[in-house]
């Protein structure tokens, strides 16, 4: 890299060191391209490590190796916030990546030179290419329904959840149909008692979780992003995984979702006519992706999302997002690293298009 006043030029910046931008420095690294990877957190694991504590590894879908380092020999009862990042410290230092941080990313802009500039708390870097991926785990969604402003008891997002005690002798409210929803109300059992809503009737799907399924579910996210519209998870087109322990606790009533409710009152959320008292109402709602650092760039279309083609960005071939849509989760994030550097390569010329 050169360094010039307070602004370095490199020819790729790499902003995130979650799986998918592990998975494009790795890639980088062996095209043999002048990098950077800027991380906001202060140490490895991306958004893994801000995980509960309790998230076990059997309960977590299936982790998607990193490039040329299978995780092996994991205890499924081990916590996913503390294996996870493990792994991808190793790969790191494995790979001799180069991750500057705590970095954080402030803004992105064209400069008139061709060059993206990437503002942050540590200063500026220039690049010829931007690789995005930082994920949605810093963008908690909240939806919003008349009177939540009132509640008296507490509200918290996934983002927010520690462990089950903290709602010992409560009843919880809780919102959303994904994977995590149902992974808190196993935890809740016995604990608290619970009431489910979700928005749409939940899908419990049999079988295991395989690579096949992965990549049918990438698809059909990736043709969202396609045409322009904001991404669906991964998640809420696979279905819920009809695991052993799911089964055992639909079969004795546990998971059993009610329509979402019409508004939240002071003291619980108001059914069927009536009021359903709760301590607590946990939103298991989902993330958004974390792109605000792009705005200057004015990046999304008329739909509404920012509209790709593989990763590259379709208003500015210069961007690639990767960590999101269809490789926001594990499943699609290392062949996402994959395209967007032979995508960089072919952008930057010759030189580097062997």
């Amino acid at each position: 890299m050169v360094v010039r006043g307070v602004t370095t030029l490199v020819d790729v910046v790499v902003i995130g060191a979650g799986q998918a931008g592990l998975s494009s420095a790795h890639f980088l690294r062996r095209a043999g391209l002048d990098h950077v990877v800027l991380d906001a957190d202060a140490r490895p694991g991306g958004a893994w490590q801000h995980r509960w504590p309790t998230l076990r590894m059997a309960t977590v879908n299936a982790i998607h190796d990193l490039p040329g380092m299978p995780l092996r020999h994991v205890d499924p009862e081990a916590p996913a916030a503390e294996v996870v990042p493990a792994y991808f410290a190793e790969f790191e230092r494995r790979e001799d990546l180069r991750v500057l941080r705590p970095v954080r990313v402030h803004a992105v802009r064209s400069r008139p030179d061709g060059r993206l500039l990437v503002e942050t708390d540590a200063g500026a870097w220039a690049a010829r290419a931007l690789i995005n991926a930082t994920g949605t785990w810093t963008r908690p969604f909240w939806p919003r329904y008349p009177g939540q402003e009132t509640f008296r008891g507490r509200q918290l997002h996934t983002a927010d959840y520690r462990r089950p005690e903290e709602f010992a002798g409560e009843h919880v409210v809780v919102v959303g149909g994904g994977i995590s929803a149902v992974g808190f109300l196993l935890e809740l059992e016995g604990v608290a008692t619970t009431t489910w809503f979700t928005r749409r009737p939940p899908v419990f799907v049999d079988g295991e979780f395989t690579s096949e399924r992965g990549r049918a579910a990438v698809a059909l996210v990736e043709e969202r992003v396609r045409n322009g519209l904001p991404p669906a998870s991964v998640v809420s087109v696979t279905g819920l995984p009809n695991t052993p322990e799911v089964a055992a606790a639909r079969a004795r009533g546990l998971l059993v979702a009610r329509p979402v409710f019409d508004r939240v009152t002071p003291d619980g959320v108001a059914v069927d006519g009536g009021e359903l008292r709760a301590g607590a109402i946990l939103w298991a709602t989902g993330f958004r992706p974390a792109v605000e650092h792009l705005a200057p760039l004015r990046l999304r279309g008329p739909g509404g999302g920012i509209a790709l083609d593989g990763t590259r960005v379709v208003a500015d071939p210069r961007v690639h997002l990767v960590g999101y849509g269809p490789s926001a989760s594990t499943v699609g994030a290392t062949r996402a690293g994959r395209v967007a550097v032979r995508e960089v390569r072919a952008l930057l010329g010759p030189a580097f298009a062997g």
